[in-house]
């Protein structure tokens, strides 16, 4: 763990309020028994004495940045008579004999400093103030709005009266205000926060920071603005589908049988129908049915649920975005993904030059490039790499980049495997990856030119795989013997091969046009745009229990 300093913030607050880093390590247990009894003591001499620890409405006109917005022409030292009602989390604190000041912080982490004085609130206020208010307490406070002798936008706090149009319904009309009212009573101390020697900000470890969310979004500015990011992001895309003609419809996550993707199922039992089922790993053959049914364009975004491994790139739960078009290609959907993907950029961050955690910049603009998975190889291992070289030389090139090579692998696989290793975590522009082998994409249509691959291919961005697209298999014939195939790796010991499904089989033989289907995964896309992990980009993540 790095070296730990002490820090204040910058000043600008009057009496020098100061944000203090203590010299500590962070406290990250549940049990902080003494202030959590101080604070439910404040909590029960507040309702004892007939006033509210968690009120239901409060006199609240405006929001902090609605204020920030409209007051900024303020000079150093100015004041206005308006009166405003605003609340927020004390995020910064500082007790004077006749004056205290605090800072407050809303949702979306704006942050606006009040004042409270002994001549404006009177002398038992101010006490009554400095009894009860904590840090992490949130705050009403009514005032007036003015800019402080050091320049800094303030709400003078000071008993009112609510005016017409609140934005909490449910105070009349000149009904008196207070000039400071606890909105919500925090019984556990917030986590102190460091700086590192390096300049890092340091306060809940990594893995608290996925645990313990909601802390991480109070005390953490790009943890809240992950949460907005990801918001604009999913509103982007839905606004891409939309105008291109698709129709978004939910698929179930319940299913008899697991499927559309080459993955293992978390399953579960129904009580009410006694049988077994599984948490869906794709709606690939759901989406298809829709297809069949008639809907053209159809897109989803919603979880899925693989029982593998989780890591930086992987986890157990995640959001998944598929789409397919009827009369569409694997060359359709590459378009179509690098249209949303740089449209998610450009609504989202406002550049498809994104900056990255790191602070460096990774481009998604213009065309992108296009690859053959096969000669790719070939290129990289510098000897001949094709669909048609053996198992056993496909075996030994695998084991010489240090890959094991599991018995009832499949020569597809191991060529994948081998791909991957030699080229795929190497491949920084966005690449899209084409034509894959045959045996390892099941529900793929071969490939128009080139025998034993299919029309397939897998997008790279930053040495990850971001999403996949084909030319849909709509031949019902070639689909079961696909699925007979499968049946077969999974009856000799592979975990993942998919099952022969009868209803989805059943329904392309009732017709399925040509399609082309492709499917992201939403987390991996804030993976591309922020450079941060997929637990970063999760804002609840599955963790393992301790």
């Amino acid at each position: 763990m790095p070296a730990l300093k002490h820090r204040v913030s910058p000043a600008g607050y009057d009496g020098g309020v100061t944000d203090v880093k203590m010299n500590a390590e962070p406290v990250e247990t549940d049990e902080i028994p003494e202030q959590m009894r101080v604070r439910k003591e404040k909590r029960e001499r507040l309702l004892s004495e007939g006033g509210e620890a968690y009120p239901v409405v409060l006199a609240i006109t405006s929001s902090i940045a609605e204020l920030r917005k409209k007051y900024a022409h303020l000079t150093t030292g100015e004041e206005t008579t308006d009166e405003v009602g605003i609340a927020g989390r004390v995020m910064l604190a500082r007790n004077g004999g006749k004056l205290c000041f605090a800072t407050l912080q809303d949702g979306a982490g704006q942050r606006i400093q009040v004042m409270l004085s002994a001549a404006e609130v009177g002398a038992d206020s101010l006490a009554q103030y400095k009894a009860d208010v904590d840090l992490g307490d949130h705050l009403f406070v009514h005032g007036r709005v003015i800019s402080s002798r050091r320049g800094e936008l303030s709400i003078l706090a000071c008993p009112g009266t609510a005016p017409a149009g609140l934005a909490t319904p449910g105070i009349a009309e000149g009904e008196a205000v207070p000039a400071w009212q606890i909105a919500a009573k925090s019984l556990r101390p917030l986590p102190k926060t460091y700086t590192a020697q390096d300049g890092t900000e340091m306060s809940l470890s990594e893995d608290m920071r996925v645990r313990r969310r909601y802390l991480d979004m109070i005390v953490r500015p790009s943890a809240r603005d992950m949460v907005r990011l990801r918001a604009d992001v999913v509103k982007s895309l839905r606004s891409y589908f939309d105008e291109a003609g698709f129709i978004e419809i939910e698929t179930p996550m319940l299913q008899n049988l697991h499927g559309g993707a080459a993955a293992r199922p978390f399953s579960t039992h129904m009580n009410a129908y006694d049988t077994e089922l599984y948490l869906r790993i794709a709606p690939e053959l759901f989406l298809k049915r829709a297809v069949v049914g008639g809907v053209d364009k159809v897109f989803e975004i919603n979880r899925n649920f693989r029982n593998e491994g989780a890591d930086s790139s992987h986890s157990p739960e995640f959001t998944m975005l598929e789409a397919y078009e009827a009369y569409g290609s694997y060359d359709t959907m590459a378009r179509r993904t690098r249209e949303f993907i740089q449209k998610a950029a450009r609504d989202a961050l406002g550049t498809e030059v994104v900056t990255l955690a790191d602070g460096s910049v990774y481009d998604l603009s213009g065309s992108w490039t296009e690859i053959s998975m096969f000669e790719a190889t070939a290129q990289a291992l510098g000897r001949e790499f094709s669909v048609d070289t053996p198992r056993e030389e496909l075996v030994k090139i695998a084991e010489e980049l240090g890959e094991d090579v599991a018995d009832h692998w499949g020569a597809g696989k191991i060529a994948e495997v081998i791909f991957e290793a030699a080229v795929g975590d190497k491949l920084w522009e966005p690449t899209f990856v084409r034509d894959y082998p045959e045996d390892s994409s099941p529900l793929t249509r071969g490939h128009r030119t080139k025998k034993g691959l299919v029309e397939k291919w897998d997008l790279y961005v930053r040495g990850f795989e971001l999403a996949t697209a084909y030319s849909e298999l709509v031949d019902p014939v070639i689909q079961r013997e696909r699925f007979e195939a499968q049946a077969l790796a999974a009856a000799n010991g592979d975990p993942e091969a998919m099952v022969l499904d009868e209803d989805f089989l059943m329904a392309m033989e009732y017709g399925m046009p040509p399609a082309g289907g492709m499917g992201m995964g939403l987390d991996r896309l804030l993976m591309a745009l922020t450079g941060q992990g997929i637990r970063e980009t999760i804002t609840f993540p599955l963790v393992k229990k301790l």
